[in-house]
């Protein structure tokens, strides 16, 4: 876990492949009231336990309230980087589909029709480099599903390279290439505009994409 900011409402962190997001044990909360030495960290929005990258962390109530409102209201920016298998046709566009949750299973899955249990989810997306096998993706979520990006791509044949629940069972010790990279939202006390970048760890399969490092 990286700290990259810090004041008296926020903090904004990046968490590693792997780490829970929520206010459990090992967790992220709990890592950071740890490591700052405060009991006030509360939870605005979430990464799957399996995606790595940029989070937002409130430091009092208030701030979690203004965060929270922002997110509810879209006006909470959140980028991402994924390397898939296959290569995007057009290279840039957008996905929509309706998405259902098997809670049994604990799997999300396109769905065909609509019903009380279904969600839209919509997705932008720019293929920024390929050689062939594998694709850089650069996508802009609208919405924000459990385990969207990874379930709208997987089911147009594209999963996400290490992804052992919807991709290929071959790569089972390979971290999920999927990475909160870009992180913007009005900051709770001052107004101001906050922008935060982080790029992946530099293991594979990011290492073979030179254009990651002009993100």
């Amino acid at each position: 876990m990286t700290i990259v900011y810090q004041d008296e409402r926020i903090v904004v962190a990046v968490k590693p492949n792997g780490v829970l997001s929520t206010d459990e044990p090992g967790g992220m909360p709990s890592l950071l009231r740890q490591t700052l030495g405060t009991d006030c960290i509360r939870t605005v929005h979430r990464l799957d336990a399996q995606t790595g990258g940029l989070m937002v962390f409130a430091r009092s109530r208030k701030a979690a309230a203004l965060l929270s409102e922002q997110v509810r209201e879209r006006q909470f920016s959140k980028g991402y980087l994924a390397v898939v298998h296959g290569v995007p046709q057009p290279p840039a566009g957008q996905l929509r589909d309706l998405l259902g949750r098997d809670s049994v299973r604990r799997v999300t899955f396109v769905a065909d029709t609509p019903s009380a249990e279904t969600r839209e989810a919509l997705l932008d997306y720019e293929m920024l480099e390929s050689n062939g096998s594998l694709s850089l993706v650069q996508v802009h979520l609208h919405t924000g599903r459990t385990h969207q990006i990874r379930v709208q791509f997987a089911s147009r044949g594209m999963p996400l390279w290490g992804d052992r629940k919807y991709g290929l069972p071959e790569e089972d010790a390979s971290p999920l290439a999927l990475w909160a990279c870009q992180l913007s939202f009005t900051h709770p006390q001052t107004g101001k505009e906050m922008a935060f970048t982080s790029l992946p760890p530099e293991i594979e399969p990011w290492t073979q994409f030179a254009r990651i490092k002009h993100i």
